[in-house]
């Protein structure tokens, strides 16, 4: 029997629930080619949380890139539990430290289960996406959804504040990176035990969910 709507998309609370209560572990950097290097900072998402090392999203992107013969060097600095204050702080030694050509954000998720204002998320990826530009680099933006319980105005300006961002620096944007995966009618079978993160077999889907954007973006 399929779940409903409201069901599945609760697998995303408990996701972004879940990410809160990680220790901030930073995932380790993933190395490409020499050449422009694209930085991501994200969350548990992005760090292979509970997954083997090189089956994440991020690691199949170098995969990609490899394959495509394209020359780039991935450096994948995101934390479990990390919020966009977060990032917004790591950000400017991780500009001047990597060069970067391309900065992914995804971030967001956190900020929301707990508690804290959307307009402070708003600031604080508007701020990453002046520190990311004014550095030279294109950035990328990777939504995040909430469930209908928060209720459908909160989720709609959740959703909103991604966009909202995108269009007021012209970012490049991925309006949910999670479609196709916590609101499909087995989403359980691509969770965890946990029911919390993203299973191995769903990477490739999240990558899929990036990948056009981000080919755009590529030099």
């Amino acid at each position: 029997m399929g779940f409903s709507k409201q069901r599945r998309y609760c697998i995303v609370l408990g996701l972004a629930l879940g990410a809160t209560g990680l220790s901030a572990q930073p995932a380790p950097a993933v190395s490409g080619a020499p050449g422009s290097t694209i930085l991501i900072v994200g969350d548990s998402l992005s760090a292979e949380y509970g997954l083997r090392r090189g089956s994440g999203w991020v690691a199949l992107l170098e995969q990609r890139l490899r394959q495509e013969k394209r020359s780039a060097k991935i450096v994948n600095a995101s934390i479990s539990g990390d919020t966009t204050s977060g990032g917004r702080a790591r950000l400017p030694a991780l500009l001047n430290q990597h060069r970067p050509s391309l900065v992914v954000i995804e971030l967001g998720g956190n900020d929301a289960l707990r508690g804290l204002p959307l307009q402070m998320t708003q600031d604080n990826l508007q701020a990453m996406a002046v520190a990311a530009q004014s550095a030279g680099a294109r950035v990328l933006l990777l939504g995040m959804q909430m469930p209908p319980n928060y209720g459908q105005d909160y989720a709609r300006q959740f959703e909103a504040t991604f966009a909202t961002v995108a269009k007021s620096f012209k970012l490049a944007l991925v309006p949910f990176m999670l479609s196709g995966i916590a609101d499909r009618p087995d989403a359980l079978r691509l969770f965890q035990n946990d029911r919390i993160h993203p299973t191995e077999e769903a990477q490739p889907m999240i990558l899929e969910n990036v990948w056009p954007a981000l080919r755009k973006l590529l030099p």
